[in-house]
């Protein structure tokens, strides 16, 4: 090699003798290269990922509500005693089992808002049953059966004439509360208070209300179902990645169907209890349950996107809802004001269940 020309390095083959600052810039990680995380990124992901579990395993619902529950206790000398803790819970009852298998409808990348009208209309027909002669198990099977009709219907144009969820179920939503006030001309229906009274208004042991042992067994059938059997898992399958489900062999359409169907029965029997606990069946009854009911299942840690729901969560939910509703009422707090506060909690709902999806992402 001739004298002064630049010489390679024998270990990586670059001029060494006119190596130069800036002279190898071409082995520098070009724009828009991946960049290391450092390590305060990582501590922050980090952190965000461990609330984010926090969150998911119940433990933010559970901090909320003793927050909920400190506030009201120092704002109200009523709000921590036994009679009105029992109110709440007979309050949650209705709200809880219709939330409970809207869990199931919003993991399936559903959405049920019929469920407020058909809890009205379906306590209706069982004051006009009783009214009529009818037995208690009469009144509450007429009760089922008009839930099971309208589930039926909300499922067979959502699954068959593939009508967009929340059209079908905001359009059904108005029919079937103008199905109620037309039958009743716009006036409650009361029926003799013996009737029903051990659905509506009966105690066990321990004073605990018949209604949350519905309600609770109503989650427990629900758990079961999301865990351990077929269809709970086609469920979650379908509510994830329909395609995917479909090509696995998953009936998603039937089980889409199932899954409004048993909302539907759901919001008929909870309409049946609502009932008794009035002693009458009224054509405004329920009237914006069906907003509670989405907050209560998005609080509890579904995503209205499909695919996930927690069901413990969902009852959690329901029962912060309620909880808030009694603290507002006790504390003298306006109906317009309420209103305002239902429709934050709801917005918060939904934010959270952003935050979810996009952390996922």
């Amino acid at each position: 090699m001739p004298l002064g020309e630049p010489r390679p390095s024998p270990a990586t083959g670059f001029d060494t003798a006119t190596s130069s600052p800036g002279a190898h810039d071409d082995l520098r990680s070009p724009p828009g290269a991946p960049v290391h995380p450092t390590q305060a990124d990582l501590s922050e992901r980090g952190a965000r990922v461990t609330l984010g579990r926090l969150w998911d395993a119940g433990i933010g619902l559970l901090v909320v509500y003793a927050a909920i529950v400190i506030a009201f206790s120092q704002l109200s000398e009523f709000f921590l005693t036994k009679n009105n803790f029992l109110n709440i819970l007979v309050g949650v009852s209705i709200l809880g089992i219709v939330a409970a298998t809207q869990t199931m409808v919003i993991i399936s990348r559903g959405f049920d808002l019929s469920v407020g009208s058909t809890v009205a209309l379906a306590g209706v027909v069982t004051a006009e049953i009783l009214n009529a002669g009818g037995s208690d198990p009469l009144a509450v099977s007429g009760a089922i059966g008009v839930g099971l009709a309208v589930g039926l219907v909300n499922g067979l144009l959502i699954t068959v004439v593939h009508v967009n969820p929340l059209i079908t179920t905001l359009a059904t939503l108005s029919i079937v509360r103008g199905i109620a006030y037309v039958w009743t001309d716009a006036l409650t229906q009361s029926f003799p208070g013996p009737n029903l009274r051990w659905l509506g208004t009966g105690r066990v042991f321990w004073d605990i209300p018949v209604s949350v042992l519905i309600m609770l067994a109503v989650f427990v059938v629900v758990w079961l179902t999301l865990r351990f059997t077929t269809f709970g898992r086609s469920l979650v399958a379908v509510g994830g990645n329909p395609r995917a489900a479909l090509l696995a062999g998953i009936d998603v359409g039937r089980v889409q169907l199932a899954a409004y169907v048993i909302s539907g029965l759901s919001a008929g029997f909870a309409g049946a209890i609502l009932a008794a606990q009035l002693s009458a069946g009224s054509p405004q009854a329920a009237n914006g349950l069906e907003l509670n009911v989405v907050a209560a299942v998005v609080l509890g840690g579904a995503s209205l996107a499909g695919g996930r729901g927690r069901v413990w969560g969902t009852l959690l939910g329901a029962l912060i809802m309620e909880t808030l509703r009694n603290g507002l009422v006790l504390t003298d707090v306006s109906s317009f004001y309420q209103m305002i506060a239902w429709g934050a909690v709801l917005l918060l709902a939904v934010v959270i269940d952003q935050l979810r999806r996009g952390e996922g992402s």
